[in-house]
């Protein structure tokens, strides 16, 4: 196992990145029937900084990338599929978490003394626990990084990803997670990119395929031989991740070559 040597030269440049996406997003307006936006990397940033500080501090050879915080998982902990157990027993992260303006009675932000567990990323974490033991064995060629960093309420609580948004309101917003997205992507230097379901693989290839480019989409950016790859994502919504996340993740690991 390679040992992780902290850069917090680089893991900064990381933390600058999310910090201008968090800033950007913020000055954004979205409508009905979205009615409450959570921002973790506002109010839950020492957190956050915390993972960035603790395992983002050099290139990484597999960067997987999740859609948007769910809100028992990055909501509550600022930390990628978040989930409560995983940060606080598996991540050994421990930070302040604060309350985001205008929240929503049925989601309460409670940061790590929130009782609820979020599935996807109790599948997530979970499995890499199981697969390399220790965090260190995980991350000394892999990190995890959500694209959008905003959580969408409706008034009833039912939570709205941002593939929902009107045309209008989703252009803004994916152009501030571009930038951020190709910032980590030159710094992290990753040969694999894998998306963790199909929005955050389709982004990828957007930004980052060899493809032929779209009306309205911007250029793909050349990265050398990254390859794009994608694992099933592990939420409850999913009938296919509900027979076996697992056993289908790892499988998709090593057919697609992300795995030895």
């Amino acid at each position: 196992m390679k040992e992780i040597i902290p850069d917090p030269k680089f893991a900064g440049r990381i933390l600058n990145a999310g910090a201008v996406l968090r800033d950007e997003v913020d000055r954004l307006k979205f409508s009905e029937p979205v009615a409450h936006v959570y921002n973790p990397l506002r109010y839950a940033w020492p957190m956050h900084e915390a993972y960035v500080r603790r395992y983002g501090t050099g290139p990484r050879r597999v960067l997987l990338l999740g859609m948007n915080p769910g809100p028992w998982g990055m909501a509550q902990t600022g930390v990628p599929f978040g989930e409560i157990a995983a940060v606080r027993d598996w991540l050994q992260l421990e930070a302040s978490v604060s309350r985001p303006e205008g929240e929503h009675p049925k989601r309460p932000v409670m940061g790590l003394a929130c009782t609820r567990s979020e599935v996807s990323g109790r599948r997530l974490w979970g499995y890499f626990a199981d697969k390399f033991k220790s965090p260190d064995g995980f991350f000394a060629e892999h990190f995890v990084l959500n694209y959008c960093p905003l959580v969408f309420l409706e008034d009833t609580g039912r939570n709205r990803t941002p593939d929902k948004l009107p045309a209008a309101e989703a252009a803004p917003l994916f152009t501030a997670c571009d930038k951020r997205l190709r910032k980590a992507v030159e710094l992290f230097q990753p040969e694999w990119l894998v998306g963790v379901g199909g929005f955050a693989k389709k982004k990828l290839e957007i930004l980052f395929g060899a493809g032929p480019k779209k009306k309205g989409q911007p250029t793909p950016q050349k990265v050398g031989a990254t390859r794009i790859g994608v694992i099933l994502h592990p939420s409850p919504a999913s009938p296919a991740a509900n027979r076996g996340w697992a056993e289908a993740a790892e499988r998709q690991f090593y057919e697609q070559g992300i795995w030895k």
